[in-house]
């Protein structure tokens, strides 16, 4: 009897062993294979592991990483949004218009009127979405095209260049030792994840993305949650705009292309479910640093940014695989 006890006692210890470290690989995986990059990277390149390269790459991924955390409510709510990169540069634009020297309007007039541009796109989103029903693909497919026709309308094809000193510190200025846009990002992040993981209206993100239907049932506005979505991935998607157009001291027509994109591949990389309903933010900032780093350390290497493309386009797809080996 006691022999038997013992076996029964280990087995339920091996059990739960086994458990727990399921569980610490699910919970952070993302980080080892983040931890696993930059060690690759450290031993390739000798410039790699230097605090001002770190600078550098966390000032690289801060835009990406803006957008991604929008884009991050979207897909925890079943949605998708394809327009970011064209809002942004709208927004961008409308804000240099805002503080070019000679003409030059409060730097306060001008973040709030990129983030007002974002914010009005994305409503526009949500209420086709929502409202309409049109599918998500489509109605932010459409967007887009219009934003990136309003960019090229409202700038006559021409970047807008000499932008005021308080602006060029958004995108280049340092405090204590920290670029301002690493700084935005990380409050941009501390934000959404309070936002996400202590409100009720994170809840009910999550729970109209698990299960719309179930929502519905309980009370829950579905509408007015996948609305808002949008509205915040268009409002940080002028953000987003705005610090890029900082960081390049002028805004250019074709400023965002292929910036949803990797938002997009950071959300997925990161744990996030296309599916809805399952995902965090920390996951969504170490996919945004993962593209980072890659980029960065690839750069240092002197690989063509087409293999760099491959390789995220790779790392997309076995992202996905491994969400759907999970489910």
């Amino acid at each position: 009897m006691n022999a038997t006890t013992d076996l029964a006692n280990r087995n339920t210890t091996e059990r739960r062993k086994a458990e727990i470290t399921r569980e610490f690989v699910k919970s952070f995986s993302i980080v080892l294979v983040f931890v696993g990059i930059c060690v690759l990277f450290t031993s390739l390149n000798q410039y790699f592991f230097t605090w001002n390269n770190w600078l550098n790459l966390l000032r690289q991924s801060s835009i990406n990483g803006i957008l991604a955390i929008g884009v991050t409510f979207v897909i925890l709510a079943k949605g998708i949004d394809l327009s970011v990169g064209s809002i942004m540069a709208l927004a961008g634009m409308v804000a240099a218009n805002l503080v070019t020297t000679g003409n030059e309007s409060p730097i306060l007039f001008a973040i709030v009127a990129a983030l007002g541009t974002g914010a009005v796109l994305g409503l526009a989103n949500g209420a086709l979405i929502a409202r309409i029903n049109v599918p998500p693909f489509v109605a932010t497919l459409g967007m887009l095209s219009m934003a990136r026709g309003l960019t090229l309308i409202y700038s006559d094809g021409r970047p807008i260049a000499n932008l005021s000193a308080p602006m060029k510190w958004i995108g280049s200025g340092n405090v204590l030792g920290m670029p301002v846009p690493v700084l935005i990002f990380f409050a941009v992040f501390v934000i959404g994840w309070i936002t996400l993981s202590r409100t009720t209206f994170g809840r009910y993100i999550y729970a109209v993305g698990g299960n719309e239907k179930a929502a519905r049932t309980s009370g829950i506005s579905t509408r007015t949650i996948t609305a808002s979505t949008y509205v915040i991935s268009g409002l940080l998607a002028g953000l987003g705009g705005l610090v890029l157009t900082a960081r390049t001291t002028a805004a250019l027509p074709q400023a965002g292309i292929g910036y949803e994109l990797d938002a997009i591949a950071a959300v997925v990389i990161g744990g996030t479910s296309l599916s809805g309903g399952r995902g965090s933010l920390v996951g969504t900032l170490f996919g945004a640093l993962i593209i980072g780093t890659i980029n960065n350390g690839m750069d240092l290497m002197g690989v063509s940014s087409y293999y760099q493309q491959l390789l995220k386009g790779a790392i997309i797809v076995l992202a996905v695989i491994a969400d759907q080996i999970r489910k």
